[in-house]
């Protein structure tokens, strides 16, 4: 398995996810396992409504297990912690602060500030080549841009754990295949631990190291699957053999739990 040999980042031991409704009792997830280690990167694919972003908060800190424990380095998550950055799909940026101050304001909560705090953030603009649009508002960006500053802020909280819960997902098709080929180039250098959601499973394969399969709800993980295709990859990875192998057989098990949600 990807990973085996190197330390243990995250442990989801047995997470539950009870929310209660008007309707009663709604199980979100029901017994989820996993390790996830250092360096690696994961991506979780599965129906709509499967507990995908519900995982994802419970690792963040910003919800709590009905129970279970996440640990992160070896300790209980009990909140959020600087060990964990978050990127969501909309862009979460404050649009009173230029670009330049918006990746500033991640540095400054870890205490750097002033010139240092500048000069590294304009370090992590180049990474995501928007260091010529500093001075700009978020308003006078279109969305990839955008989601470029969101995902540049995170890496300047420098997060152990980077979670990513459908960053891509409401661009179009260019910018989108642009952004997966930048965010592989970034995670090739600093080879942060990722948890990225996704429901574009051609993302998934391009991307991880290993894709998680979860269940239609209540969400439990129904497979794992290794991508044993090397890296650097590129969007001619997609038309090889094994690539389309694998998004296959990830497709077949997504679709079988897509129609369990219908019945």
């Amino acid at each position: 398995m990807a990973g085996e040999a190197r330390d243990l980042k995250l442990k989801i031991d047995n997470v539950r996810k009870v929310f209660n409704t008007r309707n009663g009792e709604m199980i979100a997830l029901n017994g989820v396992n996993l390790d996830i280690y250092e360096n690696e990167f994961i991506c979780v694919v599965g129906p709509s409504g499967c507990g995908k972003s519900t995982l994802l908060n419970i690792i963040a800190g910003l919800t709590e297990a009905t129970s279970g424990t996440v640990y992160c380095n070896g300790k209980p998550v009990t909140g959020t912690g600087t060990d964990r950055g978050v990127v969501f799909q909309q862009y979460a940026l404050f649009p009173w602060l230029t670009v330049k101050k918006n990746v500033m304001f991640a540095l400054e909560m870890k205490g750097i500030k002033g010139k240092q705090a500048e000069e590294e953030a304009m370090k992590y603009l180049a990474k995501v080549q928007l260091e010529k649009f500093a001075d700009h508002y978020p308003k006078e960006l279109s969305g990839g841009m955008k989601q470029r500053v969101a995902i540049a802020r995170a890496y300047a909280a420098d997060p152990e754990v980077l979670l990513m819960d459908e960053p891509f997902g409401a661009l179009d098709a260019q910018t989108r295949t642009q952004l997966q080929s930048e965010l592989l180039e970034t995670w090739e250098k600093d080879r942060k631990t990722c948890f990225f959601i996704t429901h574009d499973v051609d993302e998934a394969i391009i991307l991880a190291q290993r894709v998680i399969i979860m269940s239609a709800r209540p969400g439990r993980i129904k497979d794992i699957v290794d991508i044993d295709i090397p890296y650097p990859r590129t969007q001619e990875t997609k038309m090889s053999p094994r690539f389309l192998e694998l998004k296959n057989h990830i497709w077949g098990q997504v679709y079988q739990e897509y129609l369990e949600v219908r019945k």
